[in-house]
Order: structure tokens, then sequence, then C-alpha cells
């Protein structure tokens, strides 16, 4: 038996229906034949995927990996077979409405954008809220915007809106690097338990809640948590010794401190571009995509601590 994409298709579709007998119906399957086919690939990839009960099917750690792998690859795969997609420079100047959440990308996106497309003048809205940025979309406040989710957790909005994902991240955690686990290639949550964490507030999109969720089945409840929002101040608090924190892989690490992957990558993000399908924003939509995934890439390289992670997985 050979990988093939329906396989990946199919892995897919039971993650997101949570039961094969759903999964079945939607790929007009049998159940005995889905559960067979299932049987089969996680023998092929060597693990079980997903955990049975009476209410479904839930991923295993190993199944939750192999779920983003595959839908990266579908993503890029449906993005070849589109063919190329034409960005015509739009009919004279045009103002873009972007808002955007905590991510790196923006700066260099923004440069990059008015150096290849000088007929276009960006406006910048800042927002910790991922559902505040989607309902400035809703009202046709903003064009378009950097957001995140989480998978399983997908981003909900209106038939108005359009998103596209450009990069898909796993948390690391940012330690002080006096820490009992700072010279750990890779920290298992579980030996996190009875730490002080910072916590930034609700997104709106799924945080804080998948943070307490991948505690929960690293078998903890944080004894002790602080809300934070201001980065700086953070960091230098994490140096202090006063808690650690989750955080994207992409942070750049102060004087005394560390950044380091979380064992097995229990949270995961989605780095999305979200716009509304009547506005200048979708004509550019290809355009900003790749702009994006090109900005995002060179992060990863410059970010020494994210680089050598990906290069690990590669030799895997």
């Amino acid at each position: 038996m050979r990988l093939e994409l329906r396989h990946l298709r199919t892995l897919c579709a039971i993650a997101d229906a949570g039961s094969l007998g759903a999964a079945a119906v939607a790929l007009g399957f049998s159940q005995p034949a889905m559960s067979t086919q299932l049987r089969r690939l996680e023998e092929l990839l060597g693990g079980q995927l997903f955990v049975r009960s009476a209410a479904g099917v839930g991923l295993t750690p190993f199944g939750s990996d192999v779920i983003d792998q595959a839908r990266d690859i579908l993503s890029r795969v449906d993005a070849l077979t589109r063919g190329p997609m034409p960005t015509p420079a739009p009919d004279g100047p045009v103002t873009l409405r972007l808002g955007a959440t905590i991510t790196p990308v923006v700066a260099d996106l923004v440069a990059r954008l008015a150096a290849e497309h000088p007929e276009v003048s960006v406006t910048v809205k800042s927002e910790y809220s991922i559902g505040a940025l989607v309902e400035l979309l809703e009202a046709d406040l903003i064009d378009v915007a950097l957001v995140l989710d989480y998978p399983g957790r997908e981003l909900r909005h209106s038939a108005a809106i359009a998103h596209r994902a450009f990069a898909l991240e796993p948390a690391f955690v940012a330690l002080p690097s006096g820490h009992r686990m700072a010279q750990r290639t890779e920290v298992p949550l579980a030996e996190l338990a009875g730490e002080a964490w910072f916590v930034t507030p609700d997104d709106g999109a799924g945080w804080p809640d998948v943070f307490y969720e991948a505690c929960r089945q690293a078998g903890f409840a944080p004894v002790r948590t602080h809300e934070f929002l201001d980065e700086k101040n953070m960091q230098r608090m994490i140096v202090a010794g006063v808690g650690i924190s989750a955080c994207q892989p992409t942070m750049k690490p102060i004087y005394g401190m560390v950044v380091k992957p979380i064992a097995g990558s229990p949270i995961r993000y989605r780095q999305l571009l979200a716009w509304r399908r009547e506005s200048p924003a979708a004509q550019l939509a290809p355009a900003l995509h790749q702009l994006a995934t090109e900005v995002y890439r060179e992060l990863v390289t410059q970010t020494s601590h994210y680089h050598a992670w990906t290069l690990r997985r590669e030799r895997a």
C-alpha cells in the first residue's frame, strides 16, 4: 500500500467529522470499508491516529501531527492544481485597510507590498483579538487581516469573508536561561507542571482554551497564571524567574531567556490571511498570500531555535 493524496483526504475527513460513520457518509463509503482503510493507514504510518470511543473518534498526539501535515500537503497541492492566479494591478491608486493581530509578519509584508505594488497604499489597524478583527472584516471596516486559528478550531466567519493559511506552526515555550529545562532540545509539557505561567487573554478564536486543554492532556492544570499582554515586559519577567510562557516559535529571546520547542507540539497555530470577497483585497489576495508566505519562511530561517527545529523535522 502506498500513501496517496486520497488517503490524506480520508484522514482529514475523519478528523473533521469526528466519527468514522459521518466520514464514511461524507465520502460515500461504508463504515466497515472506512474502518478497514483507517486500520491500513495506521499500519502504513506506524502509529495510532485516532482514539475510538462511544462519542466518536479523537486524535492521538501522533494523529494530530499527521493531520496537520496532511492539511499542509493538501493545501499546497490544491494551490498547484489551481494554476497561476493572475493579480492584475488595480485600476488606479487603491487604499488597502489591513488589520493585524500579534504577528511578526506584518512589518515586512507591508514593506514588500509597497515595493511590489506602489499603486497600493496601506493603512494598518492593530488588534489583539482575532474575533474583533473578524468583526471588522464583516462590518467592512477593514479589507484584509492577518489572523490566527487553531487546528480543530478553524476560523469562523460569514460567506462574505475568505481565508487561506500561509503557515502552520507549533507553540514553543519561553524560559529563563537558568531554568532546569533550559538545556533540553525539546521540553515535555508535563515536565512544566507546577510552574507559574504567563497567559495572554481570550483572543476570540480559541486561546487560551487550547493552552489549558494541552495542559490537561499532559496531566496537569497550571497552579498559577498571570494574564499578560505586553511582550517586552513579559520577557523581562520571565528572565527574572516570575513565570514562563507558551509563545510563537518566531519569538526572539532577550538576554537571559531561551525559547524551546514543546515536545510533540501539543499546541499549534495556523497563520492566516483573511479578506473581504468584495473589496480591493480580493484582487490582491494571491499576491498578499505569496508575500506573507515568503516573509514567514524568511522569519523561520532568521530564528535559530525555530530553524533548528524545522531541520530536525526534515531529517526525521
